[in-house]
Order: structure tokens, then C-alpha cells, then sequence
């Protein structure tokens, strides 16, 4: 046993060096009997001298006592998504783009398998694992270096000092997943479905002592600021993404084996379709590929939407697919009213879940592809999320699902307007099918913004009988709802505050967005609420007996409010049901006045624009810069319209719109000249 705290700094150093050979490089020098012998020495060390101990100690792998929960922290630069691509065209229109940004500069991209896993970011100072985190919202992650710490391959010590954050993912491999699995089996515990998920789980354990019984491993893919002058990634590997990963294997970190590089479009897509054939040969499940342009100053060129970095895409590998039978047809009803076709599938195994529904998206397509009770069809998940059906592998059955003529929750007769091909119930405040996801929409943070009332407390107060409609809101006491599944009195009264608060903030523009009045969105609320500024004017002039002649003159003299608009809010206000709501919410303290803005007066007055695309901002952001000088947003382009403002992937319908109307279409840099000039 070590006698003094050189030699056991000595052992511990060793032993870290043993375990990155081991879980790194894959080549370890002594065995694990001979490994296991001298971490019970080292841990002998640390029981008989505690203060010689060290944190990044091989010893402090084993976890430590359970935590209650884990500390939140900020991050200051967010780890941003990736744009996603599924095809060869459109990887093909990424690489243009990257051509055309950087002109007749050469060109490297990088090549990495993408790991379905959980994404983390690592924090070193002086060369000693600090922090680690979970990727979170992007900006707030959770602090969950105790078991990160438990992970064999996670370096505690790198091989030289150096303050780094490094971003990664934390996975399980196909045989450790399977060796969890035989050991809960033979435990008689449930067995995990997918890798991916067990390792997410792993890693938000309480106890990390749990968390270290679990084989995860780490890979490690980007260091934050590597491109800047002040990292402590030296100039030798400041040039390239693959020359700063090699700097990470120096320092003992653990970076993937399988990345390669291309150079042009042949090389890419060979590299593409090459791993879509060889992925199942991994060790871990890989769901695409992430292609990155390799030079950092060809990145900072490039740039970075406010969502995706322009240098980089990921490739998803084509969704699994699987036949199974149908066991029959359920009919689901929407907020808007729309009732859906889904089918109810015998349980089949699917890219890591089971699935026993599929979406047939409406009931032309159930028509189109002739499904019946008891067929083979074939289901794939769109984008790897959503499972539908795409054919019918066998048929069986001699009958065609036929489509519902009356609403399965309410028995209202369905309608099927012009231009559309849902079937839509449009008895919106009295059909049970539409209460949920009604009462969730007029709470919603861009409607009446009522704190805390999300989709499982409003289920519960339908559940409950304590809200039949969105008026029955206004009701609810704190003892009405301390009791419910335990809320509790603080949870009870934080809502009760906010209903308050909502009724108090509310005005005429929110509450009719929130209303969910098909056609009336929040930009059709506020222009509409601008010129009648309370809900008893929209019901003086909608109860003119004159046909609505003069409702729907007055809304859609309205600059931006059409026939469709105003004949959907005059059916609205007709509605018995909906009235009686209306006049409930008013009773109750809810008929706010909409305050009248005073009209903008700039260089772009009386000029309208239209944005799309993505852009390096969100388009709201645009939005309210242009009519911060006179000019107006819509949503769709018209002989009216003066420009159309043109980011990233417009698609070619707007494009053409404009072309047609004679419409100047602008990029981002010619809209903002135009602002400031």
C-alpha cells in the first residue's frame, strides 16, 4: 500500500491511465483481476488517509448517497439543434448552400455516425472533470455530474491541464443493453424498451450509486470555442474539427473511432449511403449521420440561423418499417373540431417501442388505401416519432372503413367544408371530445396565459365535473382543487392566483384568440379587436337582422380580414351554445376592453410585407421591427402585397406567388437597409 501521498497520487494516476486504456482505446495492459487488486489498494490508501484523497480518484466511480434532485444551471452558449434532412435532395441542397457560402474555397466536411443518445456538456478546469450537465431547453440543463462520474469511459483527470468544455453523448451499447435486460429478466423486472431510453434514465437516477450498476458509455463531439483564439485547444489544432477531436484523444478523452471526412458531393453521398448499409454493424444505435464542415473559419463564414448552425446537418437514416394487422378503427376529435382516423394495431415492435396505434391522417387516405378490420399493412414512424401507415401489405378483409357521418363524442352532424378534406364537428363549446384540448388552448401562454394550467391539471378539473366550458374557468376555488390527486393547498392557491391574474390582464384580442374560432388566429384578433373594441360591439352588429350583410361588410372592410374570417366568427356568435359561454365569461368578470393603438407612422407606412423562411432571427422578431415603422405583416402574398421577405428553404409556392403579383422579394440584408432607410 502506498506509504506516502506521492505514491498514491502515483497509483490513482495509474489507475486512471489503466481505465482510459480500457474503456478509450480499447487495448487495455493488465487484466481486470490485476485492475481490481490495485483499486482495492488504492481505495485501502484513501480509507486509512483521508485527507490524501482526491475527486478525480479511480475510487469515486462507485457513486455517492442519492440526491433529492439536481441543481439547474445556465449555460451561455446554447447547445442549438441541428437541422434534420431525410433525403439525398435535400442533403444535396445543404451542400450547395455550404458551396455558394463559401465560394471557390476548399472544402472538407466531417462525417460521425450519429448516436441515439442523450446529449451532455462537460466542464474541465486545470485539467479536472468540474461539471457535467444534460443539454436541457438548450440554455438551462440539469447538474448531474454525480453520475457522470460512475462512467468508466468519462475521464475525472485529463493527461495534461486544460480548461475545457466539451459537448458529448452519453449512450448504451447494443450488448450492454442486452446484458441489463438478461439481468432484469432473470430478476423478474420489467425489461427496458430501447437503449437510448435506459441510458437517459440512467443518467437522472437519484441515487448514482444505481446510476454506476449501469454500463453507459460517453463520446465526446465538439469543444466549445475551439475556434477562438483565447481556447485552451492550442493553435496546432485550432484549424479544423477533426484536428481538435484528435487533441481530445491526446488529452485522454473519448472520441469516436468511425468518423470520416469528404471533400466533394460524390464523397458525401458515397459516405452516406455506405453507413445507411453498414450502421447495423455498430456497437450502439446509430439513427443518422452528422455531416459538419470541417474548417472553423469556414464555419464562422457560414454563420448560424437562431435555431441551426449553417455548417452542419444531420442525416436521419430512413424510419424502420414493419407490417402488422388491423385490429380496428378509432375516431379522435381535435381541438379545431376535426375528427381523424387512427388505427388500432395488434402490438408490434417498432424502432425501440411498442405501437399499437398508427395515423391515418384523414379519411380520403382510409378511402385511398381501402383498409379494413383484419388487413396486413405496412407502418413506419414519420421522422422517427409519429407512427402511420403507408400501404396495405395484404388484404383481408371484403369491407372499407367507412367515414362517420355524426361526431363520436357528441353526435353532432359532421361537415366537411370546401377546399378541405377533414371531416370537422362544430359544436366546439359543447362536445366533450374538444373540451380538453379547448380549455388547454384558452389557458395557453399566447391566449389568456393562465400560469400553471396545463394538459393534466385541466384534465383533472374536466374530470372533476368542475369545468364543462372555458367560462367554468372563472369558477374554480382553491378548495375545489387541493384535493385533486393530491394537488395540495400551495398548488391549489398558485392556481387560483393565476385565473385571477389572467381575468385581470386579459384583453379583447387574447380572449378571442383564445376562443379557438376556426380562421381567427392572434393576428385576426388583434385587428378585428382594434375596430370593435368589446365583445358586446361584434354582438350588435352580428345581431342586425339582415342576413349578416352588415357583419360581415364591417369585418371585412378590415384591412387583412376576408369573407372566410368574418363568415366563421358570425356562425360563431350565432351559436346558441357559444353565446350562453360568452355571457357566462362576461358575468364573471371576464370582458376586457382592448386598448386602441395609435396608428404606426414611418418610412414603411402603407407598405405590406411577407416573411418566410428561416432566418437568423425568429420571424416575430421581424415582424415587429417592420411595424415598428409603419409597415404590415400578412400571412400570404397578393396583388396587395409589397415584399416578400425570402430566408432559408421559402418554398417555391410564396416564391411564385411573387413572381406572379410582380412582388419584390427581398433577402434579409435588403430588409434591413429598407428598415434603416
Amino acid at each position: 500500500m502506498p506509504q506516502t501521498r506521492e505514491e498514491y497520487l502515483r497509483l490513482a494516476n495509474d489507475l486512471s491511465e489503466h481505465s482510459r486504456l480500457y474503456y478509450v482505446e480499447a487495448s487495455p495492459t493488465i487484466s481486470d483481476v490485476e485492475y481490481d487488486a490495485l483499486l482495492a489498494k488504492l481505495q485501502r490508501c484513501e480509507d486509512a488517509n483521508p485527507s490524501w484523497g482526491v475527486d478525480w480518484s479511480p475510487t469515486k466511480r462507485v457513486g455517492f448517497a442519492p440526491v433529492s434532485s439536481f441543481p439547474k444551471i445556465t449555460r451561455e452558449v446554447p447547445m442549438l439543434s441541428l437541422d434534420n434532412t431525410y433525403d439525398a435532395s435535400e442533403l444535396r441542397a445543404f451542400h450547395d448552400r455550404v458551396v455558394g457560402g463559401l465560394g471557390d474555397e476548399p472544402l472538407q466536411y466531417v462525417v460521425e455516425p450519429k448516436i441515439d443518445g442523450l446529449g451532455i456538456e462537460l466542464t474541465y478546469r486545470d485539467g479536472l472533470f468540474v461539471l457535467g450537465s444534460t443539454r436541457g431547453d438548450s440554455l438551462t440543463g440539469e447538474d448531474v455530474s454525480s453520475n457522470l462520474r460512475t462512467i468508466g469511459g468519462l475521464a475525472l483527470k485529463l493527461r495534461e491541464p486544460a480548461n475545457l468544455v466539451v459537448r458529448g453523448e452519453v449512450f448504451m451499447s447494443r450488448e450492454a443493453f442486452a446484458m441489463v435486460n438478461e439481468k432484469r429478466m432473470a430478476d423478474g423486472e420489467a425489461l427496458f424498451k430501447n437503449a437510448r431510453n435506459t441510458a437517459a434514465g440512467t443518467l437522472k437516477l437519484q441515487d448514482s450509486s444505481e446510476a454506476a450498476k449501469r454500463p453507459l458509455m460517453v463520446t465526446l463531439y465538439e469543444v466549445l470555442g475551439a475556434d477562438q483564439e483565447e481556447s485552451t485547444i492550442t493553435s496546432e489544432y485550432q484549424q479544423s474539427h477533426f484536428e481538435t477531436l484528435a487533441r481530445l484523444r491526446a488529452l485522454g478523452l473519448p472520441v469516436s473511432d468511425h468518423n470520416t471526412v469528404a471533400s466533394t458531393w460524390e464523397e458525401l453521398i458515397a459516405a452516406v449511403e455506405g453507413w445507411a448499409e453498414s450502421r447495423h454493424a455498430l456497437p450502439f444505435e446509430a439513427d443518422g449521420l452528422v455531416i459538419k464542415v470541417d474548417n472553423y473559419a469556414q464555419r464562422a463564414k457560414l454563420g448560424s440561423t437562431s435555431k441551426y448552425p449553417r455548417w452542419a446537418i444531420a442525416y436521419k437514416f430512413p424510419a424502420e418499417q414493419v407490417t402488422t394487422t388491423v385490429l380496428g378503427l378509432s375516431r379522435y376529435v381535435g381541438r379545431t373540431g376535426a375528427v381523424t382516423p387512427v388505427a388500432d394495431l395488434e402490438p408490434v415492435e417498432l424502432a425501440g417501442t411498442t405501437v399499437k396505434r398508427a395515423s391515418l391522417h384523414n379519411w380520403d387516405q382510409v378511402e385511398r388505401l381501402g383498409i379494413g378490420k383484419g388487413d396486413r399493412v405496412l407502418i413506419h414512424k414519420a421522422g422517427e416519432i409519429i407512427p402511420q401507415v403507408l400501404s396495405v401489405a395484404e388484404k383481408v378483409s371484403e369491407k372499407v372503413f367507412a367515414a362517420p357521418t355524426e361526431c363520436p363524442s357528441c353526435g353532432s352532424t359532421l361537415v366537411r367544408e370546401e377546399g378541405r378534406v377533414a371531416l370537422l364537428c362544430v359544436a366546439s363549446m359543447t362536445c366533450a371530445g374538444q373540451l380538453q384540448e379547448s380549455v388547454e388552448f384558452f389557458a395557453g401562454r399566447k391566449q389568456m396565459n393562465i400560469d400553471g394550467l396545463g394538459e393534466k391539471l385541466c384534465g383533472l378539473l374536466i374530470d372533476a365535473k368542475l369545468v364543462s366550458n372555458v367560462a367554468d374557468i372563472f369558477t374554480v376555488e382553491a378548495e375545489d382543487v387541493e384535493n385533486l390527486d393530491r394537488l395540495g393547498s400551495l398548488s391549489a392557491s398558485n392556481l387560483v392566483e393565476a385565473i385571477a391574474v389572467a381575468k385581470r390582464d386579459a384583453t379583447f384580442s387574447r380572449l378571442l384568440a383564445a376562443l379557438g374560432i376556426r380562421h381567427v388566429g392572434s393576428s385576426a384578433a388583434k385587428v378585428i379587436a382594434q375596430k370593435y373594441t368589446r365583445m358586446a360591439a361584434l354582438f350588435e352588429l352580428a345581431d342586425i337582422d339582415d342576413g349578416g350583410e352588415a357583419f360581415l361588410e364591417g369585418l371585412c372592410a378590415i384591412d387583412g380580414i376576408g369573407a372566410a374570417i368574418a363568415q366563421s366568427l358570425f356562425d360563431f356568435l350565432h351559436d346558441a351554445t357559444n353565446r350562453s359561454v360568452l355571457e357566462s365569461l362576461a358575468e364573471r368578470g371576464v370582458d376586457p376592453v382592448e386598448s386602441i393603438v395609435a396608428k404606426v407612422e414611418g418610412g414603411l407606412s402603407g407598405k405590406t410585407f411577407v416573411i418566410t423562411g428561416t432566418l437568423s432571427a425568429p420571424r416575430g422578431a421581424f415582424k415587429a421591427r417592420i411595424e415598428e415603422v409603419g409597415g404590415k405583416v400578412t400571412g400570404s402574398v397578393s396583388k396587395s402585397t409589397d415584399y416578400l421577405v425570402a430566408g432559408e428553404k421559402t418554398g417555391k409556392s410564396k416564391l411564385s406567388a411573387a413572381e406572379k403579383h410582380g412582388v419584390e422579394v427581398l433577402d434579409e440584408s435588403k430588409l434591413e437597409a429598407l428598415i434603416a432607410g
